[in-house]
C-alpha cells in the first residue's frame, strides 16, 4: 500500500514505524507538512493519491486541520480529525469520558482568575492548573498554596492568547510516584508500561523511569471505553492508579512509543504495522 506519513520532524517514534512498513514492502511517502499546501480540491496535495495516512505531527494546529483536509479528499487517516479535535484539547478530552462513564479526575473548567480561584480554593491543596493544549507536561503547575494560585493565575492571564484566559483546573491526584501509559489500537493494548520518578509529573519526556506493565482486565476495560469516549484510533492512554482502581487523566492521538518499546517484550512497531495494514485492508470508513 501506499502509505504517507503527515510529519514535521522525524523522531525516533517516527523512524521505527517508517523502518518496519519499508521492510513490509509498502510504499512510504514521508510529507512534511510545513513544506505542502493542501487545496480544497486535492489535485495539489501530496495525501490525495495515498492509500491511507500517519499524523505524526507535533503541532496540534496541523494536525487537526491536515487530517481534516485527508477526510475532505476521501483519503483514509489515523487518527481521524475527530479523534484529534478532542484529544488535542484537554477540556473536550474530560467531557468526552465524563459523558462516557470514565473515570478522570475532577476537573473545573473557568474563564476569569477570580472564578479559577474559587476552584482552586474548593478543591484544596494541592490542585493542579493545565493548559487545555499542550504535551510532555509544559506549562502544567502543581498550586501549593493560595499565594502560589495567584501568582501562576495572573501571569496566565497576561500571556495574551485566548487558551491562557481558559483555566483549567484539577483536583490532584496522590498517584504512588508513577502513572500508567497504554498504547492502544481501536481500544485493544497493543503494550503498556509505568513511568516512575520522584517529580509529580512522571511523563518519558521528562525523564521518567520506565517499566514494563502487565494489562489487567480493568485497565483493559478502562482502555477500550476511554478509546470509544474520544472516537478510537491509534491512542495513548494514560492512567493513574486510585488505591484499588484507576482514573483516566489524559488520551494521546499523536502517541510517541519509542520508550515503550524500549522496555515492552511487544515489538511495538511491528504492532502499529499490523493495525495499519488492517485499516487499509479493511478499508477505513471516511465520512462523506
Amino acid at each position: 500500500m501506499h502509505v504517507g506519513i503527515l510529519y514535521s520532524r522525524i523522531r525516533q517514534d517516527e523512524k521505527l514505524l517508517l523502518t518496519e512498513l519499508r521492510e513490509r514492502g509498502h510504499d512510504v511517502e514521508k510529507i512534511d507538512v510545513r513544506e505542502h499546501g493542501f487545496g480544497l480540491d486535492g489535485s495539489d496535495a501530496a495525501v490525495a493519491d495515498c492509500d491511507l495516512v500517519v499524523d505524526r505531527c507535533l503541532a496540534t494546529s496541523r494536525s487537526k486541520y491536515a487530517t481534516e483536509f485527508c477526510r475532505h479528499y476521501g483519503v483514509p487517516v489515523v487518527n481521524s480529525p475527530e479523534t484529534a479535535a478532542v484529544c488535542a484539547d484537554k477540556v473536550r478530552t474530560s467531557l468526552a469520558l465524563a459523558e462516557g462513564g470514565v473515570p478522570t479526575p475532577d476537573t473545573t473548567v473557568a474563564f476569569t482568575t477570580e472564578s479559577a480561584l474559587e476552584a482552586v480554593e474548593d478543591y484544596g491543596y494541592p490542585c493542579v492548573l493545565k493548559p487545555v493544549v499542550g504535551s510532555w507536561g509544559r506549562l502544567m503547575a502543581k498550586l501549593d498554596s493560595r499565594n502560589a494560585a495567584e501568582a501562576v493565575l495572573e501571569h496566565k492571564a497576561t500571556l495574551g492568547h485566548y487558551e491562557h484566559k481558559v483555566f483549567y483546573v484539577q483536583d490532584f491526584v496522590a498517584k504512588p510516584g508513577r502513572d500508567i501509559r497504554v498504547l492502544a489500537a481501536d481500544g485493544e493494548p497493543i503494550a503498556a508500561m509505568t513511568r516512575s520518578g520522584d517529580h509529580w509529573l512522571t511523563n518519558a519526556a521528562r525523564g521518567a523511569d520506565t517499566a514494563p506493565f502487565e494489562v489487567d482486565g480493568e485497565v483493559e476495560q478502562l482502555v477500550a471505553e476511554a478509546s470509544d469516549a474520544v472516537g478510537g484510533g491509534l491512542l495513548g492512554v494514560d492512567l493513574m492508579e486510585t488505591g484499588d482502581s484507576y482514573t483516566v487523566h489524559e488520551v494521546n492521538h499523536t502517541v510517541e512509543f519509542k520508550a515503550l518499546n524500549e522496555v515492552s517484550e511487544v515489538d511495538v512497531p511491528a504492532a502499529v504495522a499490523d493495525w495499519l495494514e488492517e485499516k487499509a485492508d479493511t478499508q477505513l470508513e471516511v465520512p462523506a
